[in-house]
């Protein structure tokens, strides 16, 4: 996973509390074992008493955490960086205690290092590696003697730094080798978690074209009823009585009623214009406007500065227009007076942000944004909170991204690549 403010890799999932405390309580009575069963059962001299203190520095240490954090909480990757390092670190004492890197305990010290390698990002990967290697440096040369009986045991240098070598080698190697590894693992987790979404989005949309389908179908002969009435009644009702205005936005309403079920009923290849129409990007905005605005708020196109190259010529597409038009109506429910189509392109992208000036997107609807049934209006029967849904589906179809935020207004920016946007114009 990237961060995209950074470009740093991070991990795909924090690692639990738990498990790093469960690992470290493993460590210290492994160690504590190690210890007395050298001391007392091989009958080496060990200095008991500061190896006991290492040891229980570790198990104090996890009964603090325990006692201030909840165990199912989740590490970030500072927090999971900190025990590890403290670990490292704790175990390099241990070794000091016990002959450093003569003492054959010493691969240890790559533990802490795998377990970053697996969960955490690279740079505390880097940084765990650090570590490990500068205290395989000052094991190298300072450390207590092994309690070999009944003389001590010395190895020569270059045996040493041969330990040291084969060490650092394989921290670094190691380290390196399990990062890659787990990165690709977390990257296929991640693109497929993406496609999985996908196909859900995908399934949902699908589920409701069968129900706009039927409700087409079904909606036809009432609105046919309905358009003859609002009709009969424009012919009764004088031009200067007080409903007349009414009568003729019910007969305007019915029509259009008629045309959006004419739409949702047509063939896919019966909608949009013709084949092989381009239109400039701009008149294709006014056109989603045209269709989708109800006059009552005004709705402007603005370009922005610094545009490069010349205007895109785009296929007039039934799902970027219907995409567009859904999110140019939510705009003028919510906006006070007015909403902005600003629209932008460089050789390589074309954007468009739609924004109004209204009170923006509640937080709650701002962190679930682009799910189904998600609205700030769900006390009505008229408002289901499909159309940010259906236009994020749609207009992610034809290549598009979406970016929901509140600047002085609800805004939605809409990135596409322009030569997915223009096709093939040749």
């Amino acid at each position: 996973m990237t961060d995209a403010s950074t470009g740093q890799n991070l991990p795909a999932a924090a690692v639990r509390l738990r498990t790093i405390l469960l690992i470290r309580w493993i460590a210290a009575a492994g160690q504590l074992a190690t210890v007395l069963i050298v001391h007392f059962g091989l009958d080496y001299a060990l200095p008991l008493l500061l190896c006991f203190i290492a040891v229980a520095v570790l198990a104090a240490s996890n009964l603090a955490i325990t006692v201030m954090r909840s165990t199912r909480a989740r590490l970030g990757d500072g927090e999971a960086l900190a025990l590890l390092g403290f670990d490292a670190v704790q175990l390099t004492c241990l070794l000091y205690l016990t002959g450093g890197l003569a003492n054959p305990f010493g691969i240890l010290i790559l533990a802490p290092v795998v377990v970053s390698a697996t969960i955490l990002s690279r740079r505390a990967t880097i940084t765990l590696t650090g570590v490990a290697v500068l205290a395989i440096t000052g094991l190298a040369y300072f450390h207590l003697p092994l309690p070999w009986s009944p003389d001590r045991l010395s190895l020569p240098l270059p045996y040493i730094l041969g330990i040291w070598t084969a060490l650092a080698v394989a921290t670094v190697f190691i380290s390196t080798y399990v990062w890659s590894v787990a990165e690709e693992a977390r990257r296929m987790s991640e693109a497929l978690s993406e496609t999985q979404a996908a196909l859900a989005r995908a399934q949902r949309l699908a589920a409701l074209d069968g129900l706009a389908a039927a409700a087409a179908h079904e909606l036809g002969s009432p609105l046919a009823t309905i358009a003859v009435v609002a009709h009969e009644l424009s012919r009764e009702v004088p031009v200067d009585s007080p409903i007349a205005e009414d009568v003729s936005l019910l007969v305007s309403q019915s029509e259009r009623c008629r045309d959006i079920l004419a739409d949702i009923a047509a063939q896919p290849e019966d909608r949009g214009g013709a084949p092989f129409e381009r239109l400039p990007f701009t008149v294709f905005l006014q056109e989603a406007i045209d269709d989708a605005t109800g006059g009552s708020i005004e709705t402007q196109i603005e370009e922005a500065e610094n545009l490069g190259g010349e205007e895109p010529q785009v296929d007039p597409r039934p799902e970027i227009l219907r995409g567009l038009g859904n999110l140019i109506q939510n705009a003028e429910q919510f906006a006070r007076s007015r909403v902005a189509l600003i629209a932008y392109w460089d050789a390589r992208t074309v954007t468009v942000t739609i924004r109004d000036d209204g009170p923006g997107f509640p937080p709650s609807v701002l962190a679930a944004i682009g799910e189904p049934y998600i609205s700030t209006r769900t006390g009505r029967g008229d408002h289901m909170g499909l159309g940010i849904f259906i236009a994020q589906t749609l207009l992610e179809r034809s290549g598009a991204s979406l970016v929901f935020s509140n600047k002085g207004g609800g805004e939605v920016a809409i990135f596409w690549p322009r030569t997915m946007l223009e096709g093939d114009s040749t």
